[in-house]
């Protein structure tokens, strides 16, 4: 395991809610990193089970935080803008509460990152059913995304992310309080940056069930196109046209 204390830390940023099936397994998952300079930060958005409690057995360790919402925000971007507030770490990671991570997904990443110089990457991906067993069906993302071509393709999975905040500040990687915050979050970076770099390979697993937000198809699309218009102030024509290409890439990812 890498354990240089000279090593960069990453700061892995959780939101919390209602996660008491995956959240044990979910925090294993960075424990058990061949990485370990590395601080997670458990943000914790008025969970009603026992979230909480079965976190509380890991915060032994004191790298891990858990942090208070004080009352349930709706969306994802508060906890997880709460999480990069108040992380110390130069790189930032973002890994939802139900998702898993190769064992070396931190150390090939950071390695990745600072063989390329960038500030954005993004890696290749797995989906898994409930019990976190891969299916076999794969998101391989594109080595190289620019803004327009993110528009087309919105191949990147909020757990494969990591940024660099020597390249980016804080407030570059804010999430807007809107449906599909993480999405139009690295829209927001890659109109700063020439583009976000991404690996090939399988260091991140996506637990889809038909239950959650994302696998409903019909609020996806309305999400995406109100990106399109109401986020990034698109013209109808043009929207149109991107999202001609995100629904084909859409159907790509998940056949």
């Amino acid at each position: 395991m890498v354990k240089n204390s000279s090593a960069p830390l990453i700061s892995i940023v959780v939101p919390v809610f209602n996660a008491e099936k995956y959240l044990a397994e979910t925090i294993a998952t960075v424990i058990n990193q061949t990485y370990q300079n590395w601080e997670l930060i458990l943000v914790n958005d008025d969970s009603k089970d026992n979230s909480k409690e079965i976190a509380k057995p890991f915060l032994k360790d004191r790298r891990i935080k858990w942090v208070d919402l004080p009352k349930n925000s709706g969306n994802g971007a508060t906890p997880r803008n709460k999480g990069v507030a108040l992380a110390k770490g130069r790189y930032i990671a973002f890994l939802d509460a139900d998702d898993l991570w190769a064992n070396c997904k931190l150390e090939k990443q950071l390695e990745f990152m600072q063989q390329n110089d960038c500030p954005f990457s993004f890696t290749s991906y797995e989906f898994t059913d409930k019990k976190g067993r891969p299916n076999g069906k794969k998101a391989i993302v594109p080595s190289k995304l620019t803004y327009k071509q993110a528009l087309k393709n919105t191949t990147i999975f909020t757990s494969t992310v990591m940024l660099d905040l020597d390249k980016l500040t804080k407030n570059d990687i804010k999430m807007p309080n809107v449906p599909s915050e993480d999405t139009a979050t690295w829209w927001q970076i890659l109109k700063k940056i020439p583009a976000g770099y991404g690996m090939p390979e399988i260091y991140s697993y996506y637990r889809r069930s038909e239950d959650t937000l994302s696998s409903n198809k019909l609020e996806a699309i309305r999400r995406i196109w109100n990106l399109y218009r109401k986020v990034e102030k698109i013209n109808p024509l043009k929207s149109s046209y991107y999202f001609c290409f995100y629904a084909i890439n859409a159907v790509r990812r998940r056949v």
